[in-house]
């Protein structure tokens, strides 16, 4: 048996031997149910030619304007580095940096690196850095968050609407066109491309994988423990450890310090609207009620839970998860772990608030009419929802079943 036939549940830590499956079929863990991998196509000219498609809708949606205003012949448009460069002048770098890292660098990073590795492996041969563009194609698909930005577009227009004349521009159509390309990409999983890859040059035959032994968390190759005090993964050199080392102590610092910046994320504003009419500050809870009140309880009901709800949630799952972890506790394990999985898919939507403010300030700047800013409250919120995506990064799921005795999964796997 190949350690390439072995798989390690990433929520428990229980070892399987790779069976295919067919396309949109599941291999599912047999002890806590989460899933191991999908089926899909692997062939790589295919994978190769709907990212191609995907850059190019990248490359449509990054240099259209999104929306057009129209205020009684006063026109602003907005496209999405017109709308981060706003931020950037009005002295907001860090959210301008983290709406730059999350909407445009890491998904062309992503998508890039992916055409090198699935054109190269379509001709036949490994590309030069193969390891090191997938491992990057695992870090940029952890941030990129494309799919909340074309929400926070549509949000921002429907609020637009009350206020000047609404023209949709080609961005528009070219982000709803890329959302749904991605949500293909996301099906290609990098350690299906690792396995391509490890096809055109057969691995050495190892020797059975002993009941020590560690998985990869970025390739998933199991490697037999040999109790190294830093032990590399052979195929992608990441490090290997039995558990993420004090992931319990870091992810309480990252909960605390979120906790903390939520209080001002919720009391400061979010924005300020200077008009004829004087200045006003909007906070969260206001932008809430502006929806309610307007006649959108919908929408109004999205931006409550995405930005309220959802990062509260999140604190007191993630406090809970570690507290139980802490304790050694055997409490309903499952539920724990499907826990986990709903913060860990839910993390990135509560910065919809924040691509809002990003196009609403990059919109209205008509300067003798109204001209709205971001407020210091915008930063607090998106450290909270940065703060808490990490805090759950380094939480180790595996934690949650280590008190609980095996049932005899391993032979069964």
């Amino acid at each position: 048996m190949h350690r390439y036939d072995l798989i390690s549940c990433h929520d428990c830590g229980v070892l399987h031997r790779r069976r295919p499956v067919l396309p949109r079929e599941k291999a599912r863990c047999v002890r806590c149910r989460s899933v191991l991998y999908r089926g899909i196509h692997s062939d790589a000219s295919r994978m190769a030619a709907i990212i191609l498609a995907t850059l190019i809708m990248y490359l449509i949606a990054q240099c259209s304007p999104i929306v057009e205003l129209d205020v009684n012949g006063n026109v602003s448009r907005a496209t999405l580095l017109g709308a981060i460069t706003v931020l950037w002048r009005e002295h907001m770098q860090l959210v301008a940096s983290a709406v730059f890292l999350f909407t445009f660098l890491l998904p062309a990073v992503e998508l890039l690196s992916l055409l090198h590795v699935t054109l190269a492996l379509a001709l036949g041969h490994k590309p030069m850095l193969f390891n090191v563009l997938l491992r990057t194609v695992h870090l940029a698909r952890r941030w990129g968050m494309t799919e909340v930005l074309m929400i926070g577009i549509l949000i921002t227009i429907v609020k637009m609407t009350s206020l000047a004349t609404v023209v949709l521009q080609p961005g528009l159509f070219a982000f709803g066109g890329l959302t749904l390309m991605l949500a293909i990409v996301v099906s290609f999983n990098p350690k299906t491309l690792w396995n391509l890859g490890d096809a055109l040059s057969p691995p050495t035959p190892a020797p059975a994988v002993p009941a020590e032994a560690l998985s990869c968390h970025v390739c998933g190759l199991v490697s037999a423990d040999t109790h190294a005090a830093h032990q590399h993964c052979p195929r992608c050199h990441a490090r290997l450890h039995h558990r993420q080392p004090n992931s319990l102590g870091r992810t309480w610092a990252y909960l605390i310090a979120a906790a903390i910046l939520y209080i001002p994320a919720n009391l400061l504003p979010v924005m300020y609207t200077h008009s004829l009419f004087g200045l006003e500050d909007d906070t969260i809870i206001s932008g809430v009620l502006y929806f309610w009140d307007s006649g959108s309880p919908g929408l109004a009901a999205i931006i409550f839970i995405a930005s309220i709800v959802v990062p509260l949630m999140k604190l007191a799952v993630l406090a809970l998860l570690t507290w139980t972890a802490q304790r050694h506790s055997r409490w309903r394990p499952q539920q724990r772990t499907v826990l986990y999985r709903l913060v860990e898919f839910v993390g990135r939507w509560s910065m919809l608030d924040i691509f809002v403010i990003t196009l609403t300030v990059a919109l209205v700047r008509f300067q003798s009419l109204a001209t709205i800013t971001a407020g210091p409250g915008a930063l607090a919120f998106c450290a909270v929802v940065v703060l808490t995506m990490i805090a759950s990064m380094q939480f180790d799921p595996r934690l949650i079943w280590d008190p609980v005795p095996p049932n005899g999964e391993q032979q069964h796997a």
